[in-house]
């Protein structure tokens, strides 16, 4: 029915167009036809006056012939001046007739002009008819198409708002999940804290009685020399043993548990996670790795973290070892999830590179630094930029003061290093250092700031004076790059830093002796990280190769 419909379509078509190209020629064609009757008659007429001119000169030689005369030569003249007048008469007829033949002949041409042009509009409607037919019958074929389309994305709809219902409800539960998760660790903490501080006591008690066993053996031997000055001699021995005896809240890690090749370039970072034997690192190669460390010595990969577009420069763990963020030196950080390993939020923003990112007091804050001179305060829920501060100078590591992520302290390339107030823009007060500082490290209870610095020293701060109260430096200790990152041990009795020479250099914080210079890399170390609490030191360095020091 459909194609019958098409022919009378195209059939009415034509009738109207033949109707219409037709009409404007129909006064020619009917004026040419006036012409060809013109003719005909005057043709007619034209051989009917040559008979009467013949007849007439045949009737007036006879009449001149037979009468002569006046009369006759009169009336010759009258028809020798008719026959001159039907002459012109026939002569204006003849013009008349080339004219005509003239007009027929461009109306001739005209119409086969207008015959040629019709031909060509009649292929053109037949390719324009044939076209219109193959774009139905695509039209068809789209509108099938989409109606099968329009099924599946409502299909997909449904599906996407089921998920989505899902998604809710487990995002809900791993929400509770994490809270819980992280009362557990708050608890954890504070059991290891106490561990800890149980543990101290005990050393001190231990301490205490072998002090008090030497200065008994020595007032032993000062009484039996019998002299004054003798007995001042043992008070300064005993404080010097005193001196000497060493503290550790765990074993100083003096040989090597684990090596391995962590990364394909060199390795810029190293964190331990604050909850397990799981330690991250940060390479030139564009990743983040997780590595386990077994307590049977064996190092497992248990995942690569992608996502960066240039060198990850430092990584974090949040305070329950659930996320993990990383900066990276194309312009942004990045924050993972630690249990799945996905990539959960990229924080871009800067103009430069990205040196240091720290959680701020909770898992959904993070805090950058960057050379472009700027730090940045990021909430994770709104997944924007809360807070920009202009520090002036590139920053090369930052820290956070207290739990609540109140206060920050950043370190900087034109020597200084800045206190900031969250609640307000501009920096409350700085430290002037020597040379550019390279990272920072926050003791455990806060009082303590420890920062490496360029001029091959690492400087130790009490905040709570903003005064340097000891400096550590060695002969033999260079700083090998400008992100080198120096870290307290877990008691904060102990202080690490890599150095140029692939050592890294464990000082004693509170007699500011060198207590060991561990010496396994190859090359110049860029990075160290203390476990919270079995003390095992992590160091890795700029030709992919990283060390686990200590007794696992």
């Amino acid at each position: 029915m459909e194609g019958v419909d098409w022919k009378n379509n195209i059939i009415s078509e034509l009738q109207a167009r033949n109707k219409r190209e037709r009409d404007s020629f129909q006064d020619i064609i009917a004026f040419q036809s006036r012409l060809f009757d013109n003719v005909s008659t005057l043709k007619n007429e034209n051989l009917q006056l040559t008979l009467l001119n013949e007849r007439i000169r045949f009737s007036s030689t006879e009449s001149v012939l037979n009468s002569g005369g006046v009369a006759s030569n009169e009336r010759i003249q009258a028809l020798e001046q008719k026959i001159l007048l039907q002459q012109e008469e026939l002569t204006s007829l003849h013009r008349r007739r080339g004219e005509s033949s003239q007009q027929i002949i461009n109306l001739n041409a005209r119409v086969h002009d207008l015959e040629k042009s019709l031909q060509s509009k009649d292929v053109i409607i037949s390719e324009n008819t044939a076209l219109i037919a193959s774009l139905r019958a695509e039209i068809q074929m789209y509108e099938t198409n989409m109606t099968e389309l329009q099924g599946l994305n409502q299909v997909l709809r449904d599906e996407h708002q089921a998920l989505q219902i899902a998604f809710a409800a487990i995002e809900e539960k791993l929400r509770k999940a994490q809270d819980e998760n992280r009362s557990l660790v708050e608890r954890l903490i504070k059991y290891k804290a106490k561990d800890a501080d149980k543990m101290n006591e005990e050393n001190e008690h231990f301490l205490k009685k072998k002090s008090d066993k030497v200065r008994k053996e020595l007032e032993e031997a000062a009484r039996e020399a019998g002299s004054r000055s003798s007995i001042g001699s043992a008070g300064s021995s005993d404080e010097k043993i005193l001196d000497s005896l060493p503290y550790y809240a765990t074993a100083l890690p003096t040989k090597v548990a684990l090596r391995f090749d962590a990364h394909d370039g060199e390795v810029n970072a190293v964190k331990w996670s604050p909850t397990d034997h799981l330690v991250a690192t940060g390479a030139a190669d564009r990743k983040v790795k997780l590595w386990n460390v077994s307590k049977i010595g064996v190092i497992e990969c248990k995942g690569t973290l992608v996502g960066s577009n240039a060198g990850v420069m430092s990584v974090d763990f949040d305070a329950t070892g659930a996320y993990i963020v990383g900066a990276s030196n194309d312009f942004a950080s990045r924050v993972w999830t630690v249990g799945d390993q996905r990539l959960r939020h990229t924080l871009t923003g800067h103009s430069g590179k990205v040196m240091a990112a720290k959680f701020l007091g909770e898992p959904t804050k993070v805090i950058t630094g960057s050379h472009d001179r700027t730090l940045k305060i990021w909430d994770l829920r709104s997944r924007m930029c809360t807070e920009t501060k202009f520090a002036g100078s590139s920053c090369n590591d930052l820290v956070t003061s207290d739990g609540a992520g109140s206060t920050i302290i950043s370190g900087h390339f034109d020597k200084r290093i800045r206190f900031w107030d969250i609640r307000t823009e501009m920096s409350a007060n700085h430290i002037m250092l020597q040379g550019k500082v390279t990272s920072l490290d926050l003791s455990r209870d806060s009082n303590y700031l420890l920062a490496c610095v360029r001029d091959d020293t690492i400087q130790l701060i009490d905040l709570r004076m903003n005064t340097i109260v000891r400096s550590f430096s060695h002969e033999s200790f260079k700083v090998g790059c400008d992100w080198s990152r120096a870290a307290f041990g877990p008691a904060g009795r102990l202080l690490a830093v890599g150095a140029a020479d692939g050592a890294a250099y464990v000082w004693n914080t509170h007699s500011g002796r060198l207590e060991a210079v561990l010496k396994d890399h190859q090359s110049a170390v860029t990075a160290v990280s203390w476990h919270s609490q079995s003390g095992l030191l992590a160091s890795v360095d700029r030709g992919k190769r990283a060390v686990i020091w200590g007794d696992l």
